[in-house]
């Protein structure tokens, strides 16, 4: 095994963010691949970080940030759905460590949670998605109260949940994040932020997992485009026709008139909603997914144990579908099965967002995958594409050329 770098040290003053590019040459065909999709100005930026066994084999960066400023080291992006893997990371984590008990309902912790025949649900169920609370239009009168904490708590708190929740999962796409918060908040007594910090940030050594970014460290931040949409129709704009549709109206609930809009602005980086505003470099997604996918280790840093990552690896077998997705992305413990090359596989879970960015954990290889991107899908769809499988299967193939790579040494070793 070899790395490719630029001469020069290979950390800067900052002594978590590398200076320079990692390539270790198993995985020179993964990079190629990346360096490929960020070619022209138009297409932005983004960045990957790929972890085998605990350890980085790549950090890569390219393209552009803004359309004066290049992507950096230390660039970073609004990641949308991909902080519910993040949120779960840490809820699994508090439930490690007994802080939380998986099957205890909510309102053992958040007692106003009982409220509207809520006080069975458990925390396991808010995991899986199965709540009932993936409403938001018409919680709040004013949209902008959406991005006040405190605020959707309470109303979420006072709700009646849905009844589908008793058949499937019912995707809270913005909801999920204030549930995992309210009641990691009300189990700790520490605010979600300070619990971020002692769940993740230290033990990772990576501080780059912001839900509401400071104002000293928005210059770090790429900006997102295009508007979120199909065929240039703004996403709440296409869908608001079809209202009255069973399948849409749950979709529809799950989202507010605006929503996309709000996303692109500075807003976002003022609240903290895990469900949607996480920012991330891949970097610390990738390392993050890469302890999961080796029994909760990354370099000398334990985030885990075995059992519990052993326990996050098993997918459900079922296919129920999720009646707000109209899909069925098999949802475990805050995590969802993740898309490799062209399918659904059992082998991989972590959390995609909107428009391309996610976490994948290959448990099996050992192997993950961290990738942001501030380029929102494609031009005909700016919810997402086939960016991160397409890098996930690179990666898995790679990942077994390396272990055959080793195995090969072994021998000639033995041999000698």
């Amino acid at each position: 095994m070899s790395a490719a770098s630029t001469d020069g040290p290979v950390f800067g003053g900052d002594q978590r963010r590398p200076a320079h590019m990692l390539i270790d040459d198993r995985f020179t065909t993964v990079a190629t691949k990346f360096f490929s999709m960020f070619r022209r100005r138009s297409q932005g930026g983004g960045a990957l970080a790929v972890y085998l066994h605990g350890e980085p084999v790549l950090d890569i960066w390219s393209g552009w940030a803004d359309t004066d400023r290049p992507w950096r080291s230390d660039t970073m992006a609004l990641s949308y759905s991909t902080g519910k893997g993040v949120a779960a990371t840490i809820a699994n984590r508090l439930i490690e460590r007994g802080v939380l008990e998986l099957d205890a309902p909510v309102a053992t912790y958040w007692p106003e949670f009982a409220a509207n025949g809520k006080g069975d649900i458990t925390v396991h169920e808010v995991l899986n998605h199965r709540a009932g609370l993936q409403r938001t239009r018409g919680l709040l009168g004013d949209p902008d109260a959406l991005l006040d904490h405190d605020r959707v708590a309470e109303a979420m708190a006072a709700s009646a949940p849905d009844p589908m929740r008793l058949r499937a999962s019912g995707y809270h796409g913005l909801t999920f994040g204030t549930l995992i918060a309210e009641i990691a908040q009300r189990a700790t007594g520490r605010d979600f932020l300070d619990v971020v910090r002692t769940e993740l940030t230290e033990p990772l050594g990576d501080d780059d997992f912001w839900f509401g970014v400071p104002h000293d460290q928005r210059h770090r931040i790429a900006r997102l485009g295009p508007r979120l949409g199909i065929a240039g129709v703004p996403f709440d704009v296409l869908i608001a026709p079809f209202a009255a549709l069973g399948p849409v109206r749950s979709a529809r609930g799950a989202v507010y008139n605006g929503w996309a809009d709000m996303s692109l602005g500075l807003r976002p980086y003022d609240a903290m909603m895990p469900g949607w505003n996480g920012t991330f470099t891949a970097r610390a997604l990738g390392k993050m997914y890469g302890a999961i996918a080796n029994d909760g280790l990354v370099g000398h840093r334990r985030l885990l144990r075995p059992e519990t990552t052993r326990l996050l690896a098993h997918m459900p077998a079922n296919s129920h579908y999720d009646y707000v997705l109209g899909a069925a992305p098999q949802f475990a413990r805050g995590y969802h099965r993740a898309i490799v090359g062209p399918r659904l596989t059992r082998r991989a879970f972590g959390h995609f967002g909107i428009g391309g960015s996610g976490g994948i954990a290959i448990p099996g290889a050992g192997l993950s995958v961290g990738f942001v991107t501030n380029r929102l899908g494609t031009v005909a769809m700016s919810l997402g594409d086939a960016r991160l499988p397409m890098l996930a299967a690179a990666a898995e193939q790679a990942a077994r050329g390396a272990g055959d790579a080793v195995v090969h040494d072994i021998a000639e070793q033995v041999a000698g």
